[in-house]
């Protein structure tokens, strides 16, 4: 066993604090071993995100993990359904993780390239999953993906290895085996595989026996090779590796060798990383270009992963880098080198000095749409282009570029908003795009206006509001995944709720015990318990009723976290009944001491005498009813589910937010229109409002626990 496996999480981060990059892979031993700089470029600045068309259909084809789930379960998917999941993949591919080349211009040329390649792996493998069913006793694990401390060739490695294991079985002789699924347009050799694989094997090997303590036997790799043999014959290729004692000492003794290269590079802040000119598999210019920029650039434009890398470090790296190739290399002559290598990067408008607003118009030109950027505006988490489009040209032609102009841009999408933005008179079309946020919009006091509350700003600087005095808006749908601002939101609209006089009372029902401190601040309630916030919103029902009985008013806010889950675990059915003594008659009469009859004790039981309503009915009847006595309220939510989101339910939210989610159904279900999905995060919202046709986006108020009043 590693010594590190006994260290402590103190001593595990100050072992760590001293490595670049946070994990190994064998994937980084052997890009180190072909290419340092191309090491550096990819895994500890995070710079070539593009993949091919193939490479992404590889990508897709390992979707055969949900055939081989479904198989532990005794269910067996068919290839349309495969398909299915495979294809769903390739359109939640963002939109600058393609490459765009000369055989596919554009990302609808390279989807439906990938879409063909998938097609043809996954027909391979339905009609030669045998390769591997014959072999099988037992399904053991599918897309394991664990980080462990690993002890190789009898060193403990001061860095933990990450691996993602696409299957391990049993077969019928008992021996474990680990399956690598891999794609091919054209087979490897016997001869290639055997002196190259055994390293990749051995990490695998290493790394499942530390994690699950399981010996294992044998790993195997099975090519699927996605063009056609023109002889027939199979399309499947298993090789196997068969780990006997001294097969796993030489691998071993193979494996440590880069490994120990790679980890004493990493650990050198100073350590010049090499550039092979002879790799074919990554693009020189593109290296030579991420080299200049090294030489003159500042580290927040590099898209460093700070859980995989320790960005402190590099910053220190880069610093001196900087400074030392500037006194001896004038950042002119870097910049132009720079420029010169870019301009050998065909087809990615990324990697170009080009302002953003000229790459959108570069782009749209390369497929004869003439437009021009008439106005940019730079927003908190993502910037607003106006384009002026020219006579005769169809706006669905631009809508259909989309992915193209993400592409260009290098961010996962952009939005398109159906209707045009009327700005100083004119009408131009709006691209919105998601950027790497540069401020905060700090909540601030002066932002309200009377009953108006702030819910954030648009990209032109317009507060928007939520007017509790308006009896059309009087109830406010919000929601988002994990991350996406939305419990941000609701702090920002509680704190301001307090500062209006005419709110008499916010009642936060908040089953994740996530606004706890609230608890004790005049005029605020909070609910914790699913009985608690039922017997709550029932006493809200019945004092609602009071008021209409009486024709008077009460300003009541009601916060509502996570309400699907609390409405999904609260009484339903049988719990609902309301049980009492009811006497259903009496016993028979006695006969006193004298002899004259005694009638009958009263006789009881227990029934059923009346039904409580519903946590979702009582709520129903809130929104219902309540607007028109001073009621109003804020339900949040994750689940961007349509069991949830109904369409009866969403009839009494006259205001719906929509922070980042998943995927396009999700959007599509909570504000009816796809966005969402696009969105940057932490904040980063669309607002649904009767006085906009159009969705809006906006930036919502952020509020730090100091500045809380």
């Amino acid at each position: 066993m590693s010594i590190y496996k006994t260290y402590s999480p103190e001593q595990l981060e100050e072992l760590s604090s001293n490595y670049i990059i946070k994990s190994w892979s064998f994937s980084k031993v052997a890009q180190f071993s072909r290419n340092e700089k191309g090491f550096e470029m990819i895994h500890i600045y995070g710079y070539n995100t593009k993949k091919s068309a193939t490479t992404l259909s590889g990508n897709a084809y390992h979707e055969i993990s949900h055939y081989w789930k479904a198989k532990q379960k005794g269910i067996t998917l068919s290839l349309p359904e495969l398909e299915k999941i495979a294809f769903e993949y390739i359109d939640n591919i963002d939109a600058n993780k393609w490459k765009i080349q000369k055989t596919t211009p554009t990302i609808a040329e390279a989807k439906k390239k990938c879409t063909k390649t998938t097609t043809a792996l996954l027909n391979n493998f339905y009609q030669e999953k045998e390769v591997y069913e014959d072999h099988i006793h037992k399904v053991l694990d599918v897309e394991i993906r664990f980080t462990d401390y690993l002890t190789i060739n009898g060193v403990d490695i001061p860095i933990p290895c990450t691996v993602i294991i696409d299957l391990v079985i049993e077969d019928h002789d008992g021996k474990i085996i680990i399956i690598d699924h891999k794609s091919r347009n054209a087979f490897s050799s016997e001869e290639e595989l055997s002196l190259s694989i055994g390293k990749q094997a051995m990490t695998y090997v290493k790394a499942y026996e530390a994690y699950t303590g399981v010996i294992v036997d044998e790993v195997w790799f099975c090519e699927n090779k996605y063009s056609k043999n023109q002889q027939g014959g199979s399309q499947l290729n298993m090789f196997r590796v068969i780990l006997d004692n001294d097969t796993r000492r030489l691998y071993e003794a193979l494996l440590y060798e880069p490994l120990k290269r790679m980890i004493e590079a990493v650990s050198d802040p100073d350590y010049v990383y090499l550039i092979n000119d002879s790799d074919n598999l990554i693009d020189r210019a593109e290296l030579y270009e991420f080299w200049a920029k090294t030489l003159i650039a500042e580290i927040n434009e590099f898209d460093i992963d700070e859980i995989e890398v320790n960005k402190d470090l590099v910053e220190k790296r880069l610093r001196k880098i900087r400074d030392s190739s500037t006194k001896s290399i004038t950042p002119k002559v870097i910049k132009q080198f720079k420029t010169n290598a870019a301009s050998f990067i065909k087809y990615d408008l990324s990697t170009t000095d080009m302002k953003p607003q000229e790459k959108v118009e570069h782009i749209l030109k390369t497929f004869g749409i003439q437009t021009e950027v008439a106005h940019t505006f730079n927003g908190f988490s993502s910037n607003t282009f106006l384009l002026d489009v020219s006579a005769g040209t169809k706006i669905a032609s631009i809508q259909g570029h989309k992915l193209d102009i993400a592409n260009a841009l290098n961010v996962a999408n952009v939005r398109i908003p159906k209707d045009l933005k009327v700005h100083d008179g004119k009408s131009y079309l709006q691209i919105e795009t998601a950027k790497k946020r540069d401020r905060d919009l700090l909540w601030d006091a002066k932002e309200l206006i009377g009953q108006k509350i702030p819910i954030g700003k648009d990209n032109f600087e317009q507060t928007l509001y939520w007017d509790l005095d308006k009896q059309s808006t009087p109830f406010l749908l919000v929601c988002g995944a994990s991350g996406s601002g939305k419990s941000a939101e609701l702090i920002s609209i509680i704190e301001y709720a307090r500062l209006i006089p005419e709110v008499d009372q916010i009642i936060i029902l908040d089953p994740k015990y996530e606004f706890l401190d609230y608890s004790s601040i005049e005029k605020v309630e909070v609910y914790n318990e699913i009985i608690s916030i039922e017997t709550k919103v029932q006493n809200l029902v019945e004092e609602m009723n009071l008021l209409i009985k009486n024709g008077k008013q009460k300003k009541i806010l009601i916060v509502f976290d996570e309400f699907a889950d609390a409405v999904a675990s609260s009484r339903k059915g049988k719990d609902l009944d309301i049980h009492d003594m009811v006497q259903i008659g009496n016993y028979r009469p006695t006969k006193g001491p004298l002899g004259f009859p005694i009638p009958g004790a009263p006789k009881f039981q227990r029934q059923k005498v009346g039904e409580l309503k519903s946590l979702e009915e009582n709520m129903r009847i809130i929104k219902q009813k309540g607007r028109s006595v001073g009621f109003r309220g804020v339900d949040a939510t994750q689940r961007a589910s349509a069991k949830v989101i109904t369409g009866d339910a969403k009839v009494n939210y006259s205001l719906m937010i929509c922070f980042r989610v998943p995927k396009e159904i999700d959007s599509r279900v909570v504000i009816d229109d796809a966005g969402a999905e696009t969105l940057a995060g932490m904040g980063d919202g669309l607002l649904k409002t009767p006085e906009s046709s159009d969705l809006i986006r906006f930036q919502s108020f952020y509020k730090p626990k100091e500045i809380t009043t």
